[in-house]
């Protein structure tokens, strides 16, 4: 499956020529009430768990069935415990039934997605594994984990859609004409999930084609409204300094076996 280049009038919906990173955290709506800024409506569990890890970032009102958790902007740390996107959405699914799927974009040059179902993790697939932060020169860029594509399609009730989620996830992309957001546009739309995922870069303004962003609560190390704001900076600033652990642990490497691949 060949995806569709970028054309000039998608890239500001997708970051533009240097690409954005973001991340979200997805999980079925009647698993997870939206939290409203007062705190009554939302779900003990995962409202708890967000407050508790100190969270920041926004949560979207339903969508097509799922509940949307958007990171602040960015693919690093967004809770305590040095923890990005992949394990806020870990901690959610081990306190939920039913799915929970994270999505991470970096630099719109690497794609990340993992998957629970009633906390058991089922799929950890990573586009490029060579542009984490810290990667040396001998870990591979090849994709990793494609073939969880079968059982994240079937436990969002797609698994006709499989072969085509598989297809797409190893797809060599051209880095100079199309984004890891292109891929994430066609894999959201594969597993019916919301398509304005890859416009989160835009926040904390509206999402093109999304919610707008008065809509959206906001959470500040797991606070709402002003109160929040002034321990959030120092917390922010903090965790920039850090990056959250990369998405495969031990991705494979050109030393592999004693031998170098380009010479298979």
């Amino acid at each position: 499956m060949v995806l569709p280049p970028v054309s000039p009038g998608m890239s500001a919906d997708i970051g533009g020529p240097d690409g954005h990173s973001y991340g979200a955290v997805l999980l079925r709506s009647e698993a997870s009430h939206p939290i409203a800024a007062s705190g009554a409506d939302a779900a003990p569990d995962v409202a708890g768990i967000l407050h508790g890890l100190r969270f920041s970032g926004w949560v979207a009102p339903p969508d097509r069935g799922w509940t949307v958790i958007l990171g602040d902007p960015g693919a690093g740390v967004v809770a305590r415990g040095r923890r990005g996107i992949v394990e806020v959405a870990g901690a959610i699914a081990a306190a939920v039934a039913g799915p929970v799927v994270a999505v991470q974009v970096r630099r719109d040059r690497q794609l990340g997605i993992v998957a629970w179902l009633d906390g058991v993790e089922i799929a950890r697939y990573c586009s490029d594994p060579s542009v984490e932060p810290g990667a040396d020169r001998e870990v591979l860029s090849d994709p990793v984990g494609e073939d969880d594509a079968e059982a994240l399609a079937t436990a969002l009730g797609r698994s006709a859609a499989a072969e085509d989620l598989r297809a797409l996830l190893a797809e060599e992309l051209d880095p100079d004409s199309v984004f890891e957001s292109e891929r994430l546009r066609s894999v959201l739309r594969v597993m019916g999930m919301p398509e304005w995922l890859v416009a989160a870069g835009s926040l904390p303004h509206d999402i093109p084609t999304g919610p707008r962003a008065a809509e959206l609560t906001r959470l500040r190390a797991g606070e709402t409204g002003p109160a929040a704001l002034a321990a959030h900076g120092l917390i922010k600033k903090g965790r920039r300094r850090h990056a959250p652990p990369p998405i495969i642990d031990d991705p494979p490497r050109q030393n592999d076996g004693g031998m170098d691949p380009w010479l298979l």
